[in-house]
């Protein structure tokens, strides 16, 4: 069954770009608002990978409480667009040679910042603002978006090697989570939602007909 937490994460995984804004060290009391790619990890968490050089990098290491907002494409009035801004604090990690990966699958030109400089950042969430259109909004709390299922980074890879005897021509699979399966065709990304959360167990078993869905 479909719950509007199921509607949070595919925008989120959707998203290609946000917009996050962070204390501003150089004008403090201001925020200050920059746009960045967006990947999302196992636990539905935004990651950013930035030079310590950004603005935004040094506001995060002086205070780590930021927002992040992303909102739904392809609708000619944005008043009538499903958006969603997610509250919380980003912290520094060093990324495990899985989250890197799947990193680059979303992001492949950003191999080339790896030797350099940057680093990555995930937001643990706070709360989220969640916007459906004209009237549809309301909070969610961090203990509610705990509840979203998972599948573990192993699986995943796992499952996306598998796939590769199933994926029609022309398709690149990037990434699969308990709720959909994200994927490029001729460079722009996409998304099959599921009809509901699955497990890693269920994912395997239903893969090739997911990805004939994709054709």
């Amino acid at each position: 069954m479909k719950t509007l937490l199921d509607a949070y994460i595919h925008l989120l995984h959707e998203a290609r770009h946000a917009v996050i804004a962070s204390h501003s060290t150089q004008l403090p009391g201001y925020p200050f608002a920059t746009t960045v790619p967006l990947v999302v990890d196992e636990y539905h968490r935004p990651l950013l990978l930035v030079s310590a050089l950004a603005e935004h990098t040094k506001n995060f290491l002086a205070d780590p409480r930021a927002s992040l907002a992303v909102c739904e494409d392809g609708q000619s009035c944005i008043q009538s667009a499903t958006r969603m801004t997610l509250v919380g604090r980003f912290e520094r990690f060093n990324a495990p040679p899985e989250v890197v990966s799947r990193y680059l699958r979303f992001q492949p030109e950003a191999a080339q910042y790896l030797p350099l400089d940057f680093m990555f950042f995930r937001l643990n969430v706070h709360r989220i603002r969640f916007i459906a259109g004209i009237g549809k909004m309301g909070w969610l709390d961090a203990a509610e978006w705990t509840e979203a299922k998972r599948i573990a980074l192993e699986d995943e890879s796992r499952l996306l090697a598998q796939s590769e005897i199933y994926a029609p021509q022309g398709v690149r699979l990037i990434g699969l989570d308990a709720y959909g399966v994200s994927y490029e065709i001729d460079g722009f990304r996409n998304r099959l939602r599921f009809e509901s959360a699955l497990t890693a167990d269920e994912i395997g078993h239903c893969l090739p007909e997911h990805l004939s869905k994709l054709i």
